[in-house]
């Protein structure tokens, strides 16, 4: 730790407190997490599911671990410093956020979010704290201390997230949830972002259900029978109420928001869209709604389409070119036969080597597909032959002509009476 200075306070929560610490040498200012408990080994401190997932974990919208210090039993960890979180962003607003920085913001978070679960990952204890930001234009996802695999064997501890943004399986007290806990808790940060409030601020379990219940009605027990066996698990009946339009509750949201809401807030956890679904809706999808002149240069990847990006930021600006009309025409057939995303790409070459393997026609190649036709009308077609006089004069043309033309390839040279035969070629 003598590489670094302590400069200030930043926080204090249950595992640790945080410091804004600057390297000595290089001036970089970082945020040092000091560990409250005592770790006597390197190996103990290993096993953090803090160290063991940042060790794997590596994208832009990730906070990065930049090194792991033990002194004198004392554990730190040293992060990237990042200017505040996300709770502090919308406390010191006075005005709504626009839509289009909120899908910014949500975008980055379900970047992460899908990175963390394809590597193995769920965090458990997303909330706006957690969310590490530099004004709204950069989100990253903090404080990998509850994270667990999502491999990993059940039972899980009941007591995981904020209460606020604890999914209705968590709060029922399910041991066997998983990754979508992490999709309800980006529904309730969404609605935040629009209205500046928490949409779930229960004050305990039982009044969290309630406040729940309140705006998503009571869950219909063939939507989510689970939901009920849990429930008589802890002689806990649903109260009865009436679901609200989630559109009344945000009014300042769009309707492909509305519908992303519905789909992230759903009682049936494994009903709710995976992070990489959710980012395929049509919420996110601002391209499609430009007009005819320039939705089809979404596909393209030359100079046609100019999208801003940086390495440390995963935004959505997208700045289209004017094109000319035979361009537009061009990029139009472009995106037809090059989807724009990767993985569609891959899922519709699933769906043809799927869709091959069960089709009794067998595809013929170019070569085969010529020599079939080449044998049909030979066999179809049998022409008088010439007279004698008139075959070698025909002849005498063709090989004066062959004698002129330069052959294109040493296996394609014409032989000495000028004639060559390819289908009968390939056909002996």
């Amino acid at each position: 730790m003598n590489r670094y200075i302590t400069l200030n306070q930043l926080g204090d929560g249950t595992y640790g407190s945080v410091v804004l610490g600057q390297r000595i040498d290089t001036g970089e200012k970082v945020a040092i997490k000091r560990m409250k408990r005592k770790y006597y080994s390197w190996e103990e401190a290993m096993n953090l599911r803090e160290v063991k997932s940042l060790k794997k974990l590596s994208h832009a919208n990730l906070v990065k671990l930049k090194e792991v210090i033990r002194e004198n039993d004392t554990l730190y960890f040293v992060f990237e410093y990042m200017k505040e979180n996300l709770y502090q962003l919308m406390k010191e607003r006075d005005r709504l956020f626009p839509e289009p920085v909120i899908r910014n913001m949500l975008y980055q978070v379900l970047q992460g979010l899908s990175f963390m679960h394809r590597h193995g990952f769920f965090h458990r204890d997303l909330k706006p704290e957690n969310l590490l930001c530099c004004g709204p234009e950069l989100i990253k996802i903090a404080d990998f201390g509850l994270a667990r695999e999502v491999r990993s064997r059940p039972p899980y501890t009941d007591y995981v997230s904020t209460r606020w943004y604890r999914a209705p399986e968590v709060l029922l007290h399910s041991t066997t949830y998983n990754s979508p806990i992490d999709l309800w808790a980006v529904g309730c940060i969404m609605v935040e972002l629009y209205t500046l409030r928490p949409l779930f601020p229960g004050n305990s379990e039982i009044d969290q259900i309630f406040k729940i219940c309140s705006i998503l009605g009571t869950p219909d027990k063939r939507d989510w029978y689970e939901g009920y066996q849990l429930a008589a698990a802890m002689n806990f009946k649903f109260p009865q109420f009436v679901r609200v339009p989630l559109n009344t509750i945000v009014p300042n949201a769009s309707h492909d928001a509305i519908v992303l809401l519905e789909a992230l807030l759903h009682w049936n956890p494994s009903k709710r869209p995976t992070a990489q679904h959710a980012l395929r809706q049509a919420y996110f999808q601002v391209g499609h709604r430009l007009n005819s002149h320039h939705r089809h240069e979404l596909a393209a990847t030359d100079r046609n389409l100019s999208i801003k990006s940086n390495p440390a930021r995963t935004t959505l600006t997208i700045v289209p070119k004017q094109i000319t009309l035979h361009e537009r025409d061009f990029n139009e057939i472009l995106s037809k036969i090059m989807p724009p995303v990767k993985q569609s790409m891959k899922e519709n070459r699933g769906w043809y080597e799927r869709h091959e393997k069960e089709s009794p026609i067998k595809k013929l190649s170019a070569k085969q597909h010529y020599l079939s036709v080449a044998s049909e009308r030979f066999s179809a077609q049998k022409k008088p032959l010439l007279p004698q006089q008139n075959y070698l004069t025909n002849m005498n043309n063709i090989s004066s002509y062959n004698k002129a033309a330069q052959p294109l390839s040493t296996s394609a040279r014409v032989p000495s009476n000028g004639r060559v035969d390819w289908a009968a070629k390939y056909l002996k």
